[in-house]
């Protein structure tokens, strides 16, 4: 069951996150089979749980996970056996603080290298500014609804050149936008 995908443009690698198996798998450019790239099914920095939302960054050279059932959201650089911790808990923990999310379903980045996020249980999505750990909320209000600034169970996060917030909004059966943050 693919949740997420994401592409490398300069070598033409598909990234996919084989969700009920834990991990990400690589197809090369036209191949109708892939290879192992990381995961399964645990906790540590080689494993993965539940992984959803893909995005690819080429100056790291690294995809971005949103590994949904480890509340975080994880760098795995291509190539590397371990991923780095961006946001979120390391040992699996949820919450609604700001450091902390519940079933992260996808993950963007902008051009500054800000990481936003669909924090599906929470009701919201985020932004982590580059390097840091502390969120801010760019759209929702933590509690579940159908008006203008809420959200209920937001599973896509998508972000323009003017950082205007694009969600995925599933319950509501909507994308709601969110002004420049």
């Amino acid at each position: 069951m693919p949740y997420g995908v994401a592409y490398d443009p300069s070598t033409g690698k598909v990234f996919i996150a084989d969700t009920y198996n834990d991990r990400i798998m690589i197809y090369p450019s036209g191949a109708s089979t892939g290879t192992f790239g990381i995961g399964g099914t645990g906790l540590g920095t080689t494993q993965l749980n539940f992984p959803t939302g893909l995005y690819f960054d080429s100056i790291t050279n690294s995809v971005y996970i949103a590994n949904t059932n480890g509340n975080n959201i994880v760098r795995w650089p291509v190539g590397a056996t371990n991923w780095i911790l961006i946001a979120g808990s390391s040992s699996g923990a949820s919450g609604s603080s700001l450091t902390l999310m519940n079933y992260p379903r996808d993950v963007t980045l902008d051009y500054m290298n800000n990481v936003y996020v669909a924090d599906c249980n929470n009701n919201r999505a985020l932004v982590f500014r580059a390097g840091q750990t502390t969120g801010y909320v760019v759209g929702g209000t933590g509690t579940p609804g159908s008006g203008a600034t809420q959200l209920n169970g937001p599973i896509g996060v998508a972000v323009d050149t003017d950082f205007n917030v694009y969600v995925a909004d599933f319950s509501n059966d909507r994308v709601q936008r969110f002004d420049h943050y």
